[in-house]
């Protein structure tokens, strides 16, 4: 392999639209506060390793690069994902040359993704499903390029790009299981006798290789994790939800995932991808039969957008209804947006949210986990609260005259992530967690042993209670629409016993 064999050429147009996506998730990133997940994710960057408790490092390495660069701030959280976004806009576009489209499927291609309810949430929030959806599309490209060229280079760039997927989410390992069962239906099945294909998989098993040592080192945390993800979660999914959702979830990009797979399954145009139409539904049915979240579907959607962008090309060929179409497709998804992305500050997304509830008498998405409907959607009230919480912290810090005697302790890992992230303007110590990673950096004893304790939680707990002489509430979380509302912080001094030996038989419990 003389050279990296990925040239794409980006149209103006291409151009121009991926500027507008980065830009427009740079324009909403700072309307509301971080996420609640995004506080876990780039607070692992904090730990570098070759793995966390719910997923493998890749995430964990862009927050470290990320933040060591460009700061801890909400700006500097969503710069990558704002980029990304513009990645696979260019990306998308170059598979739809790959499938036989010409200018307006590639321009279609682009429109079907910006259009979608769900890249316009997901590429404005730092987690690992932004990076999935890119290195699932990517390796579908590098397949579609093997196709037409017949260069076995592309084979060597899918199996590092499969070694780096599976280094982001578990989940990718689906879209490869469903490769190496498909594949060998169709004409491609010569594919397993090519040496550059297994030069490809030995890379990306290299690559891979130091999160499967971590995972046997801590005794397979995965399955811990997805053992309490379907016995809290997923054991309410239902296919009849799940399938309405994978409807709901594209908004007005349905438009373009449903005709793509019609697209990939029926034309003649595009027969010799057809498995890729056979991969999608095996994707879709596996995670519904599993009882899979709606969105762990999404990585097939791009392929699905632009199928369907290359569909309409085929389908629609005057110039004026092809205007027409994307007028009426744009015009059917302004309306929608503040469902995906927060284009107005909190106040703003309330009036929108109450307008449709009286005028309409639409509460969707305000209904939250525990079936109460709130002000604002679940994911909007764990974007909210936060600073609130580490300044009430912060004045809690300075009330202790000795702070190197003193700990935080966080409930839950949205806390500990605000801590950790938020508090660095407040310099604030590191915050103590059993939630998700954070168990992992939790320190066996405390050096001097503690004599102030920052306790972060909606109530006081009788151990706590028990051990110290002095307790006061600092304050608490104030705003009514933040999923946090009530989070008190307690300052607990003057323990009546070590604290050390405390913590130690709390461990110990745990165990």
């Amino acid at each position: 392999m003389r050279a990296f064999p990925i040239k794409i050429k980006c149209d103006p147009v291409i151009c121009f639209l991926t500027l507008f996506s980065i830009a427009l998730h740079l324009f909403v990133s700072q309307n509301l506060e971080y996420h609640r997940d995004e506080l876990l994710y780039f607070s692992l960057g904090q730990h570098p390793a070759f793995g966390y408790a719910s997923v493998p490092p890749v995430v964990g390495w862009i927050a470290w690069l990320m933040q060591n660069i460009f700061g801890y701030s909400v700006f500097a959280v969503r710069l990558f994902p704002a980029f990304l976004s513009g990645a696979m806009i260019i990306l998308a576009a170059a598979i739809s040359k790959e499938l036989g489209g010409s200018r307006y499927a590639s321009f279609m291609a682009a429109i079907g993704l910006l259009i979608s309810i769900f890249f316009l949430r997901t590429y404005m929030l730092y987690m690992p499903v932004h990076i999935e959806l890119f290195l699932w599309t990517l390796c579908i490209y590098l397949l579609i390029k093997h196709i037409n060229t017949a260069k076995d280079s592309y084979l060597i760039c899918f199996g590092i790009t499969a070694g780096i997927a599976l280094l982001n989410k578990y989940l990718a390992g689906l879209l490869f299981f469903g490769l190496l069962i498909i594949i060998p239906f169709t004409e491609y099945r010569n594919i397993f006798r090519n040496r550059k294909f297994w030069t490809g998989i030995i890379l990306g098993s290299l690559i891979f290789t130091p999160n499967l040592i971590w995972q046997v080192v801590r005794g397979f945390p995965v399955f811990n994790h997805m053992s309490e993800l379907y016995r809290r979660q997923l054991v309410h999914m239902d296919i009849i939800t799940f399938l309405t959702e994978q409807l709901i979830m594209p908004a007005a990009g349905t438009f373009f995932t449903v005709a793509g797979l019609m697209f990939l399954l029926t034309s003649g145009k595009v027969r010799k991808f057809r498995f890729l139409g056979f991969l999608s539904l095996f994707v879709i049915i596996g995670l519904m039969l599993l009882q899979g979240k709606s969105y762990y579907t999404l990585g097939v959607f791009p392929l699905l957008i632009v199928s369907g962008a290359v569909a309409y090309e085929k389908w629609i060929q005057r110039t004026i209804f092809r205007i027409i179409f994307v007028v009426l497709l744009v015009g059917m998804t302004i309306p929608v947006v503040p469902f995906g992305i927060p284009v107005m500050k909190k106040e703003g997304l309330k009036n929108y949210f109450k307008v449709l509830d009286r005028k309409y008498g639409i509460d969707l998405g305000r209904r939250f986990e525990d079936g109460s409907i709130h002000s604002l959607p679940q994911d909007y009230a764990d974007m909210i609260g936060w600073e609130e919480l580490t300044a009430v912290t912060a004045k809690a810090y300075q009330l202790v005259p000795d702070k190197k005697s003193c700990i935080i302790y966080c409930e839950n890992y949205g806390q500990a992530g605000a801590i950790s992230l938020i508090g660095k303007k407040y310099d604030l110590p590191e915050a103590i967690c059993f939630s998700e990673s954070f168990r992992y950096w939790i320190p066996g004893q405390f050096d001097p042993d503690p004599t102030s304790f920052i306790y972060i939680n909606d109530e006081l707990g009788d151990d706590v209670n028990n051990l110290f002489r002095k307790i006061s509430i600092v304050g608490y979380v104030s705003d009514p629409d933040a999923r946090e509302f009530g989070t008190t912080v307690y300052l607990c001094q003057e323990p009546v016993s070590s604290f050390n030996k405390f913590w130690m038989e709390r461990l110990k419990s745990l165990d």
